[in-house]
């Protein structure tokens, strides 16, 4: 049976090099809160960027399908909870996608 935390963690790892790439700073990894969790937390410029990081491995599955209303909510509760810890809450910020399957990797800014 495959080991899915190792394999989820792994995708987020592939994420993360793939935004350095692109110049941004990652802040944070599995930010973690009563209301939800946020798989990468970024900087782009100046632009607090929470980014949700799906992987779909079985053929027929897009990764971007994955992510519902009900994840679209946790992960604005868990970014309003990580502005107000950090004190940041008017701070400019965005919600990305970042979809990993055998095609490649997809970025979707301001995914939702």
């Amino acid at each position: 049976m495959p080991d899915l935390r190792r394999i989820g963690r792994e995708a987020e790892d592939r994420a993360a090099d793939y935004l350095i790439a692109k110049g941004y700073t990652i802040v944070t990894r599995r930010y973690q809160t009563r209301r939800g969790e946020i798989d990468l937390v970024a900087l782009d410029g100046e632009e607090i960027v929470f980014v949700e990081v799906k992987l779909r491995q079985t053929p027929g599955y897009r990764p971007e399908e994955a992510v519902g209303e009900k994840k679209h909510a946790a992960l604005i509760a868990a970014a309003q909870t990580y502005l107000q810890t950090t004190e940041t809450p008017n701070h400019p910020h965005r919600y990305d996608l970042i979809a990993i399957d055998k095609q490649g990797i997809r970025h979707y800014e301001r995914a939702f």
